[in-house]
């Protein structure tokens, strides 16, 4: 499995109205697509900051879902608009899972 470790910094004041934008669009939009999320990880320390987990069976179908999500009408047309002008920065670690992987509901 291939598993991106994603870490938002959302631009001061913002990030209540992007967790909110996030677990009711982007979430379910990502879903549709195939793709497995875990999170929104709350920073503890930072306010402006948050975590999730996005998974894909293979790195293959990785470039093909997220080629399709980001290419399509929902993201071009809307999503976009709505999630860019919130976020600072973000910053993705790219993982794949060992033979050893053990996952607790993920």
């Amino acid at each position: 499995m291939i598993v991106e470790v994603r870490a938002y910094r959302i631009k001061p004041g913002r990030r209540a109205e992007f967790i909110d934008f996030f677990e009711t669009r982007a979430v379910p939009a990502l879903r549709s697509y195939g793709m497995q999320v875990l999170g929104p990880l709350l920073d503890v320390e930072n306010p402006n900051k948050f975590v999730f987990l996005r998974s894909f069976p293979s790195l293959d179908e990785r470039e093909g879902m997220k080629n399709e999500f980001y290419e399509g009408a929902l993201w071009k047309n809307e999503l976009e608009s709505i999630a860019m002008p919130m976020i600072d920065s973000y910053d993705v670690i790219l993982c794949e899972t060992s033979k050893g992987y053990v996952s607790d509901g993920f």
